[in-house]
């Protein structure tokens, strides 16, 4: 079914470093900027000010219709549902995302039941320290292959070596306007392909 041409596309940013107005955050929000100025609305929550719990691969999702964890991820499931892009930003940690990352992946196996993950796209920002662009690939490939099994279109990867301290990210302004100029493709592209339905 069509959306209401009238209602505004949402696109959410999922910051997965617990350092806000650290490299992660400003590369999502350069991302949600650009989506912003196509014309989309966006919003964007922190996982590191959640109380987010691991995945206890009990199965309890498939006999109670959801998750059994009593915890803040039905608050994220609700927005991600009500999203069409997603921004999933995470920093490297010890050739990984972040703890908080791992465990709100790992959490989208019980949340096939409440979102078609078909029908949404995904957006990566992965800022790290080292300069080597191979210290992301595991952290990369293991988004790309979560968003792959969940058949969710990843749009873009921004992949930033070499950024260690608060802000750093600034200096990069190429890797910046090419995040905005993600978040923004993603909006025109999708609105592009809506109206030709």
């Amino acid at each position: 079914m069509a959306s209401d041409s009238s209602e505004k596309l949402r696109v959410l940013g999922v910051v997965g470093s617990p350092r806000k107005g650290g490299n992660t955050d400003i590369l999502v929000d350069a991302v949600l900027a650009g989506a912003e100025r196509a014309g989309a609305e966006s919003s964007k929550i922190y996982l590191g000010k959640l109380n987010l719990k691991p995945c206890r691969a009990c199965e309890g999702c498939k006999k109670a219709g959801r998750c059994v964890n009593d915890d803040d991820m039905q608050l994220v499931l609700s927005q991600m549902d009500q999203s069409t892009i997603w921004v999933l930003g995470t920093p490297v940690y010890f050739w990984g995302p972040t703890g908080w990352f791992k465990a709100f992946v790992d959490r989208w196996y019980g949340a096939r039941e409440h979102i078609n993950f078909a029908e949404k796209k995904a957006i990566l920002a992965v800022p790290f320290e080292d300069t080597k662009t191979a210290t992301a690939r595991h952290t990369v490939g293991m988004i790309k292959d979560a968003l792959d099994y969940m058949k969710t279109p990843l749009l873009a990867s921004i992949v930033v070596p070499g950024v260690l301290n608060k802000g750093d990210v600034n200096s990069h302004e190429e890797t910046l306007a090419a995040a905005s100029r993600a978040g923004y493709d993603a909006v025109v592209n999708h609105n592009a392909a809506l109206g030709a339905e």
